[in-house]
C-alpha cells in the first residue's frame, strides 16, 4: 500500500506529464515488455484486477519527476478506468505500488543498477527485473526481491513469484520473426506459457487433427454402407 507525506493538493493523472519525453533507443525495450503483456492478456483475459504498463510514468510525488520503467505490473487495481485509458500511474490515486518492475538495459545505461534500484526499493516494489542484452560485466537476467527494505538478488531462472502466481525467466525462442532469448512467464513447475501466436498455432493444429479424425471416421462408415450425418 502506498503511504507517503504528500502536498495538500494532489493532481490527477490527467494534469501531469505522461512521459519523461525520453525515447527508447533499443527495440528490445519495446518488444520484451510487449511480449510479456500479450501473454498476460491471454492468461488473465477474464480478470480485471491487474494492469501492465509499458514505458509509462509512475508518480510517487506530484512535485518530483516520475520514474518511467520499461514495464511494470500492478495487482488489485482496475485494469481499465474508461475508454481513454491511463495517461500515467499515480500512486496517490491508484493506492497500489507495482509488484514487479522491468528494466531493459539499453546501449546507454540509465541507472538500472543504482538510482533506479534504490528508487524502486523506496517505493516498495517487490520484484525488480533487469534484462541486459549486451551482458557487459553483468548477468543477462537479474531478478531482485525486496527483503527487509533491500533488494536481494535471486538465482533461479525462471523464478517463481507466489505473490503474483507466475514465474518469470528467459530462454531462446522465436517471437516476431526473430529467434533469440526472450523473457516469458512460467507456471510453478517452470513450464513456459505460450505466446498468443503459439497458442493459436496449437489450436489450429488440434482443429486440423480433429478434422482428419472426422474424415477417417466418415470414410469408415461409408465403407460399411452407412452415410455419416453432416453436422
Amino acid at each position: 500500500m502506498y503511504q507517503y507525506e504528500l502536498p495538500r493538493y494532489l493532481p490527477t493523472a490527467d494534469e501531469l506529464p505522461c512521459s519523461d519525453d525520453t525515447p527508447v533507443d533499443n527495440e528490445l525495450q519495446e518488444l520484451i515488455p510487449s511480449l510479456l503483456k500479450s501473454i498476460l492478456r491471454m492468461l488473465w483475459e477474464d480478470r480485471m484486477d491487474w494492469f501492465f504498463g509499458i514505458d509509462m510514468a509512475i508518480y510517487s510525488d506530484p512535485e518530483q519527476p516520475p520514474i518511467v520503467p520499461d514495464g511494470f505490473l500492478s495487482l488489485n487495481v482496475e485494469r481499465v478506468f474508461d475508454e481513454n485509458l491511463r495517461l500515467s500511474y499515480t500512486l496517490w490515486e491508484e493506492k497500489v505500488t507495482p509488484i514487479l518492475v522491468l528494466e531493459v538495459v539499453s546501449t546507454k545505461p540509465g541507472g538500472e543498477y543504482t538510482t533506479k534500484l534504490q528508487e524502486y526499493a523506496r517505493l516498495g516494489v517487490l520484484y525488480y527485473v533487469i534484462y541486459n542484452p549486451k551482458r557487459r560485466r553483468k548477468a543477462r537476467l537479474e531478478i531482485y526481491q525486496l527483503q527487509n527494505g533491500n533488494y536481494e538478488l535471486q538465482t533461479a531462472n525462471p523464478l517463481w513469484m507466489p505473490e503474483i502466481g507466475l514465474g518469470i525467466g528467459c530462454e531462446p525462442a522465436n517471437y516476431d520473426g526473430l529467434t533469440r532469448e526472450w523473457l516469458y512467464w512460467y507456471d510453478e513447475n517452470d513450464r513456459r506459457y505460450p505466446t498468443p501466436y503459439e497458442r493459436a498455432k496449437l489450436e489450429s493444429q488440434r482443429a486440423d487433427l480433429e478434422s482428419q479424425r472426422a474424415d477417417r471416421l466418415a470414410a469408415q462408415l461409408r465403407a460399411l454402407g452407412i452415410e455419416p450425418e453432416v453436422p
